[in-house]
């Protein structure tokens, strides 16, 4: 091979590197073998759950964009852990909740369903949107919808995201699994136990939530991480955890992109889902133990 030839290789290489990275794409992301990024959570203290200043800025900022209490009188931010002083020992958690591209290797790699659902069996759920605003998020022959790739992946159940977390401990030889409520929170939210995880405030252009829109999931990554580095903690989508709240169900954390306000948006929000549960506001992140 010519010097030149080198070179221009050499070139070629740094080039598609840069552009991954202005992408805010790793090398590892980039290659397709569904492994998430990871941040390396410290071993130490951490305040968890709110009090009831926490609460009442929740139902406060609740009322201020909807124009009612329902939040209030339904109580959502009462059943939230009492704030307390918890240590954990260190752990990695992924950067970002799961993309569609991740867990499309996972699909390829199992045979595992598809994040797919058919009318009849969304209208079984009971929720409030319509079958035609989930047709965007449906995945097809197996794919992701075009130009979702880094969108964080939804219409995953509890058991779909123990799936490939199991397939990722098997392709790595390292123990995955979702996240415990206090392991998630504390990735989150950081050690001071703050409403949010840049403070105390409500900032809506720092999350992605109904407040600015686009009422829509988005490419992970476009906002700025929080105190350990990690990112979309607060609104994209709610997340899956390993907490259970009763039998058949768990705890999900985070708030969502069709959210305001955002008192659910804080770490310290929570509540229950049913496990087998399918919902275009909900998707997931994993850990890796130490």
């Amino acid at each position: 091979m010519r010097v030149g030839d080198c070179i221009a290789d050499i070139w070629k290489f740094c080039a598609v590197g840069c552009l991954l990275a202005v992408a805010g794409v790793s090398h590892a992301q980039a290659a397709g073998d569904g492994i998430p990024d990871v941040v390396r959570i410290p071993s130490g203290w951490f305040w968890q759950g709110s009090d009831s200043v926490e609460r009442q800025y929740a139902y406060q900022i609740d009322e201020q964009v909807y124009g009612h209490d329902i939040s209030r009188r339904n109580r959502w931010y009462d059943l939230e852990t009492d704030k307390w002083h918890v240590h954990l020992l260190a752990y990695d958690i992924a950067k970002t909740p799961v993309t569609n591209d991740q867990y499309a290797v996972f699909v390829n790699a199992t045979g595992h369903p598809a994040p797919d659902i058919s009318q009849e069996d969304w209208e079984r759920q009971g929720l409030i949107y319509t079958y035609d605003t989930i047709i965007p998020f449906l995945w097809k022959n197996g794919r992701p919808p075009r130009g979702r790739g880094r969108h964080p992946v939804v219409l995953v159940s509890w058991q779909d995201a123990n799936a490939y977390a199991q397939w990722l401990s098997e392709k790595t030889g390292e123990t995955w699994h979702l996240p415990d409520e206090l392991y998630w929170e504390k990735a989150i939210r950081g050690p001071d136990g703050t409403f949010y995880p840049w403070g105390n405030i409500f900032d809506a252009g720092r999350l992605n939530s109904a407040d600015n829109g686009p009422f829509d999931t988005m490419p992970v990554g476009r906002f700025e991480p929080g105190p350990y580095g990690v990112l979309d903690g607060a609104g994209q989508v709610f997340e899956w955890t390993s907490t259970s709240s009763q039998p058949g169900y768990r705890i999900v954390k985070g708030g969502s992109w069709d959210d305001r306000g955002c008192g659910v948006c804080r770490p310290a929000a929570r509540h229950g889902r049913p496990e087998y549960l399918k919902h275009i506001l909900i998707g997931f992140r994993v850990m890796r133990d130490r």
